[in-house]
């Protein structure tokens, strides 16, 4: 006899936390708990499903798009862009208070528009703007936490993998994901840059502008300026075609990859060692998202086949509160699970259990599906486990402490919070530009 379903859902959720937090990774934990829920709840010929289902999702064509783009960084990391990039833009901005904050932020920004892996953005920002900014007496944790929050944007401005991943399994146009969360991204970098503005107007000694002998003319800024122009063209190309519909996302990511590799070229440091590197690198992280994605596909399916997602439905819309109450909730929730499981995890295990809860709240799919995206880009930079904390501890100098590191990254998590309500109290941020295509 089987148990009720509120057992199955204690069984399946309390054993997945439970072996996370042994450190199993969440690939092998959703796999081994839908064989185990499977042969204990189900039938054990349901397992003869599983390679259906996964087959589905390895063979879908938009999945493409993610190796391509993961290449696409792992090439511009190596490329030497960001250097050109990051000293054009603080040259230009040399005379304000924390200037080279601010440089390193709206770097981030321009390469996460490129990149749009938040590794390769927080390790290059790192090794550039670190020895540049404590040499000149900035404050190292304002400086960590602008490096960590910039590089973060990589997983929520176009072109995102987290984008691309949210709207293939939600069944929304990838197109409209890239242009929702474009006001979003830029909304949390201009959040970030006016809060270096204050904190240092406020207090010099953080982060002092560069001293009169150290600016360029005007002469300099603009030959400077040519470093731009590859960034410049590579996102129009990549972006513009999605956006003007001239080729979809897939066909864009070898666009991206293409430019990748002339930007290598331009800047001579394409070599075989630059390529050996981003296949390897592209290899690696496409073979961890499918892993997830393989976990979290049978999880779900078993989940869905024992009736635990029509049950969590019932009783999210049964609970006498407003919906916007249940909307929060389902934020509190995505925002508790980014703190130890990854993204790809948490968008592949929630996304069909809420999509059909949002569907009969009245709420817009696009809108909530990049409320998740905001609130995933802010779990990345949230302790314990935020990715964009490793990151940084990996090339931090020696003396810093992971505490240290924890610190840094607190005001920046409330900045992103701050943007994450602003997304849900003004839903045309985020509807906007999808609305005029």
């Amino acid at each position: 006899m089987n148990p009720g379903i509120e057992l199955i859902t204690l069984f399946m959720f309390g054993g997945l936390f439970l072996l996370l937090s042994i450190n199993v990774p969440i690939a092998f934990a959703t796999g081994a708990l839908a064989m185990l829920g499977t042969i204990l709840f189900w039938t054990p010929q349901a397992i003869n499903l599983f390679p259906s289902h996964i087959y589905g999702m390895v063979t879908n064509y938009i999945f493409v798009a993610v190796p391509m783009f993961i290449f696409m960084g792992a090439i511009l990391e190596r490329s030497g862009i960001t250097d050109h990039l990051y000293h054009a833009i603080y040259l230009w901005m040399g005379s304000l208070r924390g200037s080279l904050v601010i440089a390193t932020i709206v770097a981030s920004v321009i390469m996460s528009a490129m990149v749009g892996v938040i590794g390769a953005i927080i390790i290059s920002m790192a090794l550039i703007a670190m020895p540049a900014t404590l040499k000149r007496g900035y404050d190292r944790n304002l400086v960590m936490g602008a490096i960590m929050a910039g590089g973060s944007l990589g997983v929520l401005i176009p072109p995102s993998i987290m984008l691309i991943m949210y709207a293939t399994w939600a069944g929304l146009s990838i197109r409209q994901m890239f242009l929702g969360a474009i006001i979003p991204g830029l909304l949390l970098a201009a959040l970030f840059i006016i809060y270096t503005l204050i904190r240092c107007w406020l207090q010099p000694e953080l982060g002092p502008a560069l001293p009169p002998a150290e600016r360029a003319t005007l002469r300099e800024k603009l030959v400077h300026l040519k470093a731009l122009i590859l960034p410049a063209l590579l996102i129009i190309f990549v972006l513009g075609s999605i956006f003007a519909g001239i080729a979809t996302p897939t066909e864009a990511s070898g666009i991206g990859a293409f430019g990748a590799i002339f930007c290598a070229f331009v800047y001579r440091r394409l070599n075989w060692d630059l390529l050996k590197f981003a296949c390897i690198t592209t290899i690696r992280l496409s073979a961890m998202v499918m892993w997830i994605g393989f976990g979290a596909v049978m999880f779900i399916s078993v989940y869905n086949g024992l009736g635990g997602v029509t049950f969590i439905r019932n009783v999210m819309l049964g609970l006498p509160v407003e919906p916007w109450v249940i909307l929060v909730g389902m934020m509190a929730i995505v925002f508790v699970l980014g703190m130890i499981i990854e993204w790809v995890g948490i968008i592949m295990l929630t996304t069909p259990i809420f999509l059909p809860i949002v569907a009969a709240l009245g709420f817009d799919p696009l809108w909530f599906g990049l409320l998740v995206c905001v609130n995933l880009q802010m779990d990345v930079l949230t302790p314990p486990f935020g990715y964009s904390l490793f990151y940084m501890r990996g090339v931090a100098p020696k003396d810093v402490t992971t505490l240290d590191i924890y610190r840094a990254s607190i005001p920046f998590v409330a900045i992103q919070m701050t943007g994450l309500i602003l997304c849900m109290v003004f839903p045309q941020l985020i509807l906007w530009l999808p609305g005029l295509v």
